[in-house]
């Protein structure tokens, strides 16, 4: 079985593969000053509640956006799977071609999700939106090259940051209200949040489109991606394990190689 692991600024997804096969999935609460003993513990007990042997898991995976925790997540793999994961970062290789102005800047999990979405959900021209701690944009050109993107502030943050800033705002519940006019502060505040981000959506993607020659296959993925897609049409797939998914694409093209 395969170990893979998309450590994010906010939530840390965890899969467990045979195969091709996705066993199980969980998503944790990303805590920098979490010590790879006590991430072990949550790990371990995820994996006995869905009765996955710990020995099963021969080899292990990475993407990494939180570099205090990359060292932290390959002690846990070390000390109680026993295996030396794979982390991918800049020079990995993954078939894809990068024509951003600097490939180190790009985020591993950017190029690891165009790897699956790829495989997946061509052929491209392909535009990947993923939220998570950022709502990100990610284009694919027609020949299969990473062209680059959009990065907004993610919802959480964005809710986080009015809340905080404005004295008469409370926080609400993320939730679809009756209509777009709000009718109190409650429904005001999820109608700005819902609908303003799904316009954000549909504003980035068409713009995308147009750059791309007018067509483009449009992949969902990252926390909000199920919710958010009821209320648009734009999207061509939602892929709730689109990261996960292309880790395990990586890997086993490195195993063939290898």
């Amino acid at each position: 079985m395969l170990l893979a692991l998309d450590v994010g600024n906010t939530n840390t997804t965890i899969g467990i593969f045979e195969g091709e096969e996705i066993r199980a999935t969980w998503r944790l609460a990303t805590d920098a000053e979490r010590l790879a003993d006590e991430y072990a513990v949550i790990v371990l007990g995820l994996l006995r509640a869905e009765g996955i042997d710990v020995a099963a898991i021969r080899q292990g995976i990475m993407a990494s956006v939180v570099p205090d925790l990359t060292p932290v997540f390959e002690q846990l793999c070390q000390r109680y799977f026993h295996i030396e994961p794979m982390v991918v970062g800049t020079g990995t290789r993954t078939g894809v071609r990068i024509l951003y102005d600097n490939p180190r800047e790009v985020g591993a999990d950017r190029i690891v999700d165009v790897v699956a979405a790829l495989r997946y959900y061509g052929p491209p021209p392909l535009i990947i939106v993923d939220f998570g701690t950022a709502t990100v944009f990610d284009a694919v050109s027609a020949d299969g090259d990473y062209l680059g993107g959009a990065i907004a502030p993610g919802i959480g943050i964005s809710s986080e940051a009015l809340f905080e800033r404005a004295a008469k705002l409370y926080r609400v519940e993320f939730d679809r209200p009756k209509s777009a006019i709000g009718k109190n502060t409650m429904t005001s505040i999820q109608s700005g949040t819902m609908f303003g981000y799904v316009g954000l959506i549909e504003g980035m993607v068409a713009r995308f489109k147009k750059e791309l020659g007018g067509k483009a296959r449009v992949i969902a993925t990252g926390g909000w991606a199920e919710r958010l897609a009821k209320e648009t049409r734009i999207f061509d797939a939602v892929d709730a394990n689109l990261t996960l998914t292309g880790l395990r694409l990586i890997h086993e093209m490195h195993m063939r190689r290898d």
